[in-house]
């Protein structure tokens, strides 16, 4: 319970400080907004960068590592949608907003300090193998459902452009790709590198924690109740359930890498299905709602999940 306390306590801890901190005012949006950038285009990108540079990779990729943890994110997605579908009478991009809810997490901003944090540098390449296939790959998902809900052909048309551009700006996609290419050249960072890159990642996790807090000081309970507990639901315990029975009763993956998914599973809804409700203009409260209660309720399901897991 000690060590459990030691992983929940700090980070959630941060995040409610950035999140008082945003909504008393005393941390304003612009400084929200820049401390968010710091973070995801120059901190988690050195670190990223020097930890890939300087992991041993393995000889093969865990496939059923990923499939237990998208799979088990699509099954998750699919019954939001149906959800949202027959229940709800969804239409349009809606559907589309309500599946996304359930598989979505918020892995950069929360995932990466909680799973280092927990497991330490052991748990690197794991972690940021989904974090490498996660946002693109459920982005282009989204936008695919979306447009055939909307019946516009157009966007979809541009989806493999749009994907293409999106990868090859993405600092954290870049700084892992250059990673990996240095560690299989035996290139080894030189030694102001590596102190700048170290350096910079120090700031990484204390960082991205509070400006997730102070992100989420802007969204309110916005309405449709009922259609966000759904999703928080699906995110918040279907979601990690899935990814468990897959990862142990489908799939052989070794404990840590297991653990790492469903922990990654187990975290709130990622800001982006928001920013996708706003592009599409289709289930946006649900959305606010959905990313308020996950996070709020995640502090004691992600606490049961370490639980489970064993993390003493």
């Amino acid at each position: 319970m000690e060590i459990l306390l030691e992983i929940i306590v700090p980070v959630f801890g941060i995040v409610a400080l950035g999140y008082g901190a945003a909504r008393t005012g005393l941390f304003p949006h612009d400084a929200t907004k820049g401390l968010s950038r710091f973070v995801f285009d120059y901190a988690i990108p050195a670190m990223l960068f020097r930890t890939m540079a300087t992991t041993a990779l393995p000889e093969t990729i865990q496939w059923g590592y990923l499939v237990s943890y998208f799979g088990g994110g699509y099954i998750a997605w699919i019954i939001g949608t149906l959800v949202a579908t027959v229940v709800f009478k969804a239409k349009g991009a809606e559907p589309s907003i309500a599946g996304m809810t359930g598989a979505f997490s918020n892995t950069v901003m929360l995932g990466v300090p909680l799973v280092l944090t927990t497991y330490g540098d052991v748990a690197t390449l794991p972690l940021f193998l989904i974090v490498a296939f996660h946002s693109w790959q459920l982005l282009s998902v989204v936008t695919v459902q979306a447009e055939v809900g909307l019946g516009a052909r157009q966007e979809m048309r541009q989806l493999p452009v749009n994907v293409l551009k999106g990868l090859v700006t993405n600092p954290i996609i870049i700084a892992l790709l250059l990673g990996v290419l240095a560690n299989l050249l035996g290139i080894k960072l030189p030694g102001f590198v590596d102190t700048l890159t170290s350096t910079l990642g120090r700031a990484a996790l204390p960082c991205a924690v509070f400006a997730m807090g102070a992100s989420i000081a802007a969204y309110r309970i916005a309405g449709a109740v009922r259609q966000a507990t759904v999703g928080t639901v699906l995110k918040l315990t279907l979601h990690p359930l899935l990814v468990w029975l897959l990862a142990t009763h489908v799939f052989t993956v070794e404990p840590l890498w297991r653990d790492v998914a469903v922990i990654l599973a187990s975290l709130p809804v990622g800001v982006n299905v928001y920013l996708m409700a706003q592009r599409y203009q289709a289930a946006v409260a649900q959305s606010a709602t959905a990313i308020l209660l996950s996070t709020g309720l995640s502090v004691f399901t992600v606490a049961g999940v370490l639980w489970l897991l064993d993390v003493r």
